[in-house]
């Protein structure tokens, strides 16, 4: 067991108590808000009247930025930026899932500064200070609310990047699984793959504390027993809950404990396919978990024998990544890159996009050979 400190104060409120505390909340950071959010489903599915009720009716002025991508472009934020400024908010509410949090989370740096905030994304800049963030969960995925990473896309430059600082944990986030039940069955089932992902990027960092190595087989087991009951009925509340609250356990830090950190080279392989075919993230880590689990079969047998014990009752690595493969299957998630019509000459263009933005990880490193045979058994 490494040495490890832990910090995370995000004030978390999980249930339907929104319209009691949500205004208290703001009203603690300032009175002028900017209400950050996506391409409509808040609206039409009447969240949006939910929490525009309870700002009004408590006083409040709003500034609204909407439009925020599923994969986020940083396109947005700087536009956002520039209307936060002009309006000169106090504080960023976020509605919505992960893509519109990471923006809002980058958004509340930039309205302290006059640097680009594509300057953070690259680590060529650091941030002093951020704008109250204060988030409304929308879609059981990325565990964007309790956390401090966010990950944004720029088209201009090929990249799509996660930033990590303290100052982008969220204040409070409000998470009501009510607010959930519109998600469809595929993104249901992405967010699913995602939570499941971040698990695994933490237990195959560098570290072993075996009572981590439990919290995570807890957490991925649980998605597993919810999954296939949730996506056969999506309008049961009870199942919603559980999977967001796996959701936000995969990610606030809770995995990490005793390790030396994630290792996230399956991460960046899916961000990749996402910035080039704009594919679902939890979609694009189906396809990208079983490939790295077979080039990593030797160099990572023990980790993987003992992740199948725990979750397939095997300790047969073959056997255990086949398993693993099929559970992504049967939800409806993408396991090969033909399933997202990926096929011929853009493969070879995925694998020169790995070279040019060096995609690796950080415990178990990747190689240019690497890219190759990733790509060839996702294929």
């Amino acid at each position: 067991m490494v040495n490890f400190t832990v910090y995370n104060p995000v004030r978390l409120v999980f249930g339907n108590q929104i319209k009691d505390e949500l205004g208290p909340c703001l009203k603690k950071f300032g009175m002028n808000i900017l209400l950050i959010y996506g391409k409509g489903s808040v609206k039409k599915y009447g969240y949006y009247n939910q929490i525009m009720n309870v700002l009004t009716s408590g006083g409040f002025k709003v500034s609204e930025f909407s439009g925020i991508k599923p994969n986020p472009v940083i396109d947005d934020v700087r536009a956002a930026v520039k209307l936060g400024k002009e309006k000169k908010v106090d504080v960023v509410l976020a509605l919505g899932g992960g893509s519109v949090i990471d923006s809002a989370k980058i958004i509340s740096l930039g309205l302290q500064t006059e640097i680009d905030p594509w300057e953070f994304m690259t680590w060529r800049a650091h941030p002093e200070k951020a704008t109250p963030l204060v988030t409304i969960l929308t879609l059981a995925a990325t565990g964007s609310e309790m956390n401090a990473a966010a990950v944004i896309q720029n088209h201009e430059t090929g990249e799509k990047l996660g930033f990590v600082n303290e100052l982008l944990f969220p204040k409070t986030s409000f998470l009501n699984p009510e607010f959930t039940l519109s998600v469809p069955k595929n993104y249901t089932a992405f967010g699913i793959v995602d939570l499941i992902a971040h698990s695994l990027e933490s237990y195959f960092g560098e570290g072993e504390p075996s009572i981590t190595d439990s919290f995570t087989f807890s957490i991925i087991k649980d998605a597993m027993r919810w999954a296939p009951k949730l996506l056969n009925n999506l309008d049961n509340l009870e199942y919603r809950a559980n999977i967001m609250l796996d959701a936000t356990l995969a990610l606030n830090g809770i995995t990490s404990y005793g390790k030396k950190g994630g290792d996230w080279g399956v991460h960046a392989m899916g961000h990749e396919l996402s910035l080039m075919f704009d594919t679902p993230h939890g979609a694009s880590l189906s396809i990208a978990y079983p490939a790295w689990l077979k080039l990593h079969k030797k160099t990572c047998s023990d980790r993987i024998s003992k992740l199948g014990d725990a979750l397939f009752d095997t300790s047969d690595v073959d056997e255990t990544i086949e398993k693993l493969t099929a559970f992504f299957a049967s939800v409806g998630s993408p396991v090969k890159l033909s399933e997202i019509n990926v096929n011929g000459e853009q493969l070879s263009e995925i694998v020169a996009q790995y070279h040019r933005n060096k995609v690796s990880g950080m415990h178990h490193k990747l190689s240019k050979h690497d890219h190759q045979t990733l790509v060839t058994l996702m294929s």
